[in-house]
């Protein structure tokens, strides 16, 4: 700590000293100590700031991916066309639906039946009797007339309220009103059987008897040359996964041509979001390697966590798409026993037998790799345990596995282990058409990728989607190294930033309070030696004048 020099001036002036100014120099030189304290701690908040900014960043590209690894997201979604939207139109297509081109001829729409009583004149007339109505095979109900509902609107009222599975209502033309019957359910099944023994008391007890206008009819249609009906004209999964609307039938000779496509348009912009948004988490990272425009180092220049990132990153990047993998186990000390065969292609069939130096699931990976078969074995551990998964030497079909494992942990109750084949033939990026540029950053071909999604469009959804994917595996990635897992590399960092700023602060605050209270002292005491100071030439006035009264002498003259 440095020192404070005061000066009082003469001390025989009378002026005295500027107190708050001393006091001021004094504190100044207290809280000096703070200096590297708070120096301290803005470095942590501007780290703080970088971290945050790079955990939006992990989490924008993991939504990207979520996209892709979802199974119900943007590689489940289908496009589909119809060549005569006069006869039918397209609806919808599930995630069940299979790309591809289907012939469908409408022979006729389906019809719901409907019918209506005999008009009256006076719609306010006084009506008596009961009518019978039948939906399809159901069961008849009749409906009688009484004091509370003998018009054509309280017969109407009492049938709807009836839940007979029609819905009547009252239509009024020139001609007078009637009651109209419309069956609740469309075609051959909904068709309505209705007897009528109601009569217009107002009206000499004329009959009013019942006329049907439609009968209820199935649609008629043949999908890729099969014969099938719908009752409605909204027909679901005559194509599998497929939902389209019947609008007329088509003309003599007529075909209606239905295209269900995949949704490869959706796809290259999901995976080209994936790929800006990874390169402004690298460029954000590589950015923090340098200095800022004033020449200081950035907030995570020389950051354990920062390389740490970069590690994972790459390596997630580098991680190769597994043709297929064994039953996960719990303990990987666990003793396995049995063997494991192995074909590439069209290669010949190898076998690795385990003995007592390669029984765990990390000696059968050794033995595997030492095996030169041509397939590469890793460990991957999960929330469900550790398994082994294999990953061709041979991209494409040419490099298919067929992989017959008779493996048991005998640990574990000799539970077998099987084998579990992937989907995807994709071995890693470069096959998407997505390479990495020299500063780490990424670069898609879009032509490579769309060529990819119409020659193998099921690859690229077990390359995102299948166990122990390159998908699965980079989204696991992500979360463990962003901020949304409590156990993510960046969020450790700021909790343990958090905690050392914690400590800071206390001590700033601790500090600022002692400072305080020495202040309020110092100004306390310092006003006291100013008084006095200030008071000393009166008092010597008066010694010198008591002085003179007894000697007689003016010290003060001459």
């Amino acid at each position: 700590m440095g020192t404070v020099g005061l000066s009082f001036g003469s001390p025989m002036g009378g002026t005295g000293f500027d107190v708050s100014a001393t006091v001021a120099s004094i504190v100044s030189n207290l809280q000096s100590v703070e200096t590297p304290w708070k120096n301290q701690l803005a470095s942590l908040e501007s780290q703080d700031a970088v971290m945050s900014n790079l955990g939006s960043l992990f989490s924008n590209l993991s939504n990207d991916l979520s996209q892709l690894t979802d199974f119900q997201g943007v590689l489940a979604q289908k496009t589909g066309s119809s060549s005569d939207t006069n006869v039918l139109e397209l609806t919808a297509a599930t995630s069940t639906a299979t790309a591809g081109t289907h012939t469908v001829v409408v022979n006729n729409l389906a019809q719901t039946s409907s019918g209506y009583l005999t008009p009256v004149t006076n719609s306010s007339d006084t009506l008596s009797g009961s009518i019978t109505i039948q939906v399809g095979s159901g069961t008849a109900q009749t409906v009688t007339l009484g004091s509370s509902n003998n018009t054509l609107s309280g017969l109407a009222a009492a049938i709807n309220s009836a839940s007979i599975g029609v819905t009547a209502s009252v239509l009024t033309d020139s001609s007078g009103s009637r009651l109209s019957l419309v069956s609740g359910t469309s075609g051959a099944n909904g068709n309505l059987g209705v007897t009528s023994s109601i009569t217009d008391t107002s009206n000499a007890n004329a009959s009013l008897s019942y006329t049907s206008a439609v009968t209820g009819t199935d649609a008629s249609l043949t999908v890729d040359g099969i014969n099938l009906t719908s009752a409605s004209n909204t027909v679901t999964n005559l194509i599998p996964g497929v939902t389209f609307q019947l609008l007329a039938p088509s003309a003599t000779g007529s075909q209606v041509q239905v295209v269900i496509g995949n949704y490869n348009t959706g796809v290259e912009s999901a995976i080209n979001s994936m790929v800006t948004d990874y390169n402004s988490l690298i460029s954000a990272i590589n950015t923090q390697e340098g200095n800022d425009s004033s020449g200081n180092s950035e907030p995570l220049y020389g950051s354990p966590t920062l390389s740490l990132l970069q590690q994972q990153l790459l390596g997630g990047l580098n991680t190769q798409n597994p043709n297929g993998y064994l039953d996960a186990i719990t303990n990987t000390s666990d003793t396995l026993s049995g063997s494991i065969t192995i074909q590439v292609g069209s290669g010949t069939a190898q076998t690795v037998t385990l003995n007592s130096t390669d029984n765990t699931i990390s000696g059968l990976a050794s033995a595997i790799n030492a095996a030169n078969i041509g397939v590469t074995a890793n460990l991957v551990t999960d929330s469900a345990g550790t398994r082994l998964t294999l990953v061709s030497g041979t991209a494409g079909s040419s490099g298919a596995l067929t992989v017959t494992a008779a493996l048991t942990d005998v640990t574990n109750s000799n539970t077998a282990l099987n084998y579990n084949a992937n989907s995807s033939d994709i071995s890693g990026l470069t096959s998407l058409g997505i390479s990495v540029n020299n500063d780490g950053s990424l670069n898609l071909n879009t032509t490579s990728l769309d060529s990819l999604l119409n020659s193998d469009f099921s690859g690229v959804v077990g390359f995102f989607q299948d166990a122990n994917s390159w998908g699965m595996t980079f989204s696991n990635m992500l979360t463990n190294a962003g901020t949304t897992s409590s156990t993510g590399v960046l969020k450790l960092a700021e909790n343990a930033n958090s905690t050392v700023e914690s400590n800071l602060n206390a001590d700033i605050s601790r500090e600022g309070s002692m400072i305080s209270v020495q202040q309020k002292l110092l100004t306390a005491e310092l006003n006291s030696a100013n008084e006095i100071l200030q008071a000393l030439p009166a008092q010597l006035n008066s010694v010198n004048e008591i002085y003179s009264a007894m000697t007689g002498y003016n010290p003060n003259k001459g």
